[in-house]
């Protein structure tokens, strides 16, 4: 059984089952693009007092991979992934910075391939069922359901669950504080990704507190379905 809020120690002892299973107790992970890397340790420390103490921080910006290392140095209880990796270079760069398993937009063979032989944790990008094959067909049985509202949303994953019922899906992409119920009452769904828990005019306002109860909020829904689903 998992806290929300495991030393730096913790996280650096807990192998990949352990991750994923740690990101289900929790059930939300905020995806976050930094503006500027001066954004990210505040940013971090928001999500932590929110009970959220996860980040996904995407190679959308320049900001990515400075932001990584500061909150990696000072906001320990974050556990951080990498999101929006492309490539093999980008990966060993998040893992140098501090990262704990990377996140893919789509089903990017090398990425995959690379992390698995190299014990990283990998939470490839998915959308259809060719591509939940292949993260199957690898062992894998934890994949990003992407863009998740675009290409149906719980009405897909409930057909996903019917061939794939041992896989578990992070849906991202249209996620929100108002479907979101939804989504993590779904058997094949493990946590829920998204910006909903980092409100953009909070960022930009660097409204530190608004993104602490924004997740407060999503904790609130999310938790009495996680503790039903481990009941």
């Amino acid at each position: 059984m998992f806290t929300t809020n495991p030393t730096r120690e913790a996280h650096e002892r807990l192998n990949n089952s352990e991750l994923t299973e740690y990101f289900s107790s929790i059930g939300i992970v905020p995806l976050v693009t930094l503006n500027s890397p001066d954004e990210a340790v505040p940013l971090a420390q928001a999500l932590a007092l929110g009970g959220v103490p996860v980040a996904e921080v995407t190679f959308r910006s320049s900001a990515a991979l400075e932001g990584m290392r500061r909150i990696k140095a000072e906001v320990p209880e974050i556990t951080l992934l990498a999101g929006t990796v492309h490539s093999v270079e980008q990966a060993r760069q998040a893992l140098e910075a501090g990262c704990t398993g990377i996140v893919t937009p789509s089903f990017d063979e090398q990425v995959v391939d690379w992390c698995l032989g190299s014990d990283v944790l990998i939470v490839p990008g998915t959308a259809v069922p060719s591509d939940v094959e292949k993260a199957w067909d690898r062992g894998l049985r934890f994949a990003k359901f992407f863009p998740a509202e675009a290409y149906g949303g719980v009405k897909t994953l409930k057909a996903l669950n019917g061939p794939f019922s041992d896989m578990k899906f992070l849906p991202t992409g249209g996620v929100n504080l108002k479907n979101l119920e939804e989504y993590m009452n779904l058997p094949n769904v493990f946590a829920v990704g998204g910006s909903f828990a980092v409100p953009s005019a909070a960022q930009k306002n660097k409204d530190w507190d608004a993104i602490t109860e924004t997740c407060k909020k999503a904790r609130e829904i999310v938790k009495p379905i996680i503790d039903k689903k481990n009941a």
